[in-house]
């Protein structure tokens, strides 16, 4: 009986939060991980705790070059990438249009926007190119991208033009069996969040409804495990009790 090779993943912004326990939950689902971010120390951490099918890619998401030679660098010790989950990304400080500092938004653009596309390109290339051809890639939109938080135009901004690339991945994708989809994830309980409700609760917002990390990587699992012939386009998962936001 032939044994089947582990499935494979790259995760970006794998060093905390959505991106570590999405890669964390895939591991010990027995798939191989590329953990990409820039702590290298964290990321070693996790290999030492789950083995060879921990693969560290220490690298700024800014940089195409390194996302390149880092995605690279992956298949040529996996023999191919299955999926991607493209969740590298920053939030910038709450602030009304005009107090915004221009050097935030250019950071939110540069790492939500450009960050997200040069990881995508990287891997539809591989995608492309790989023997059997195709793959899956799953950007982490937000509740953003359906609609705005209160003082964070960088970061709503760059997630509604995610939708957009998600949307040609999906187009761009078909002839060559790459699956392009989106997760938008509101409220799971990380670092990131508790930083954004701090601000929001320092202006006098009541503290935000908030679910398990852990229930986001389960659904990110239901997305990568699907054939290529199906697709799940757009998949929201947020706390229950928060506001209700529609894709209208």
């Amino acid at each position: 009986m032939t044994t089947m090779p582990p499935k494979t993943m790259i995760v970006t912004g794998a060093s905390s939060g959505i991106g570590l326990a999405v890669a964390e939950h895939m591991l010990a689902a027995g798939w191989t991980i590329g953990l990409v971010a820039r702590r290298a120390d964290r990321l070693e951490a996790l290999a030492r705790a789950h083995g060879a099918r921990a693969v560290p890619l220490p690298l700024d998401v800014r940089d195409a070059a390194a996302v390149e030679a880092g995605f690279r660098h992956f298949v040529d010790q996996t023999d191919r990438l299955d999926v991607l989950f493209n969740n590298a990304g920053v939030f910038t400080s709450i602030a009304p249009l005009d107090e915004i500092a221009v050097e935030d938004w250019r950071r939110a653009v540069d790492v939500n926007l450009t960050g997200m596309f040069l990881c995508a390109r990287a891997a539809f290339g591989l995608m492309r190119h790989q023997s059997p051809q195709g793959g899956r890639i799953i950007n982490n939109g937000s509740v953003s991208a359906h609609a705005p938080r209160a003082g964070a135009a960088p970061y709503t901004a760059t997630k509604h033009a995610i939708t957009g690339l998600t949307k040609q991945i999906a187009l761009d994708g078909r002839p060559y069996d790459i699956a392009g989809s989106q997760i938008d994830i509101g409220n799971a309980d990380t670092e990131l969040l508790r930083d954004a409700a701090k601000q929001a609760m320092d202006r006098g917002d009541p503290p935000p409804h908030v679910m398990d990390v852990g229930d986001v990587a389960r659904a990110v699992h239901l997305m990568a495990d699907l054939p290529l012939t199906s697709n799940i386009l757009f998949q929201t998962i947020m706390a229950t009790k928060m506001p209700y936001v529609g894709r209208g």
